[in-house]
């Protein structure tokens, strides 16, 4: 009984030498925790200009390589009108090859890419940065997008009919900063079609997702 008593008179003695070793640094204020979240790049009030560079490669009969220019008007660092025009050229892929090839020759009734016109709201899911192996902190925002459109497209048959089809895009990208006026743009974007097939004469579901990579620059705002 005595050797308990013993430790836990010491045990007491230790904690009150850690209270007095104990460094107060009070409260967090809220001034502080914006410094810590404050978002180094702005994009409210900016008129965003930019090109990107795209490609189609999920067609089962086409590759579509693509150039695209966009204006975006940042009405807050949340949401964003983003007028888009795009252009490219369906190129035949190997399984469309084949099949119009002597040994099978089947027509079949597909449609390549030429153009497009879009209009999307844009809105940010979240900004964020990210520590590139200890010397450099990127910061990046993430958003996602829908909007409306048409495309132009033409029949890869020998009668190259021409369709103008209705057009949803829906999309996710991301904007890495590069400074306070520019960054480099992510985009992954799936253009939904409907358009009517000449040949057949029916309308058929179309996809025309597409992968780029662009520049930006930012205009205006309080940057």
């Amino acid at each position: 009984m005595l050797i308990l008593l013993a430790t836990l008179a010491h045990a007491a003695d230790v904690t009150k030498d850690v209270a007095k070793d104990t460094l107060d640094i009070g409260v967090l204020k809220n001034t502080e925790v914006k410094v810590v979240q404050k978002v180094l790049y702005r994009k409210a009030g900016t008129l965003e200009l930019g090109a990107q560079l795209g490609v189609m490669p999920f067609d089962a009969y086409s590759i579509t390589p693509q150039l695209s220019l966009s204006g975006v008007k940042h009405l807050s660092d949340t949401v964003g009108l983003e007028v888009q025009l795009g252009g490219g050229y369906g190129l035949e892929s190997g399984t469309y090859t084949e099949l119009a090839s002597a040994t099978y020759g089947v027509a079949v009734e597909s449609y390549r890419y030429l153009a497009s016109a879009e209009a999307d709201v844009q809105y940010s899911l979240a900004y964020a940065k990210m520590n590139l192996g200890g010397k450099k902190v990127v910061h990046y925002d993430l958003y996602a997008l829908a909007g409306v459109g048409a495309s132009l497209e033409q029949s890869m048959l020998p009668s190259g009919d021409i369709a103008i089809a209705p057009t949803v895009p829906v999309g996710v990208g991301g904007r890495f900063f590069v400074s306070k006026t520019s960054f480099l743009k992510l985009e992954l974007r799936d253009n939904l079609l409907v358009e009517h097939r000449a040949q057949s004469d029916t309308w058929g579901f179309k996809q025309n997702a597409v992968v780029s990579l662009g520049v930006s620059i930012l205009t205006g705002g309080d940057k």
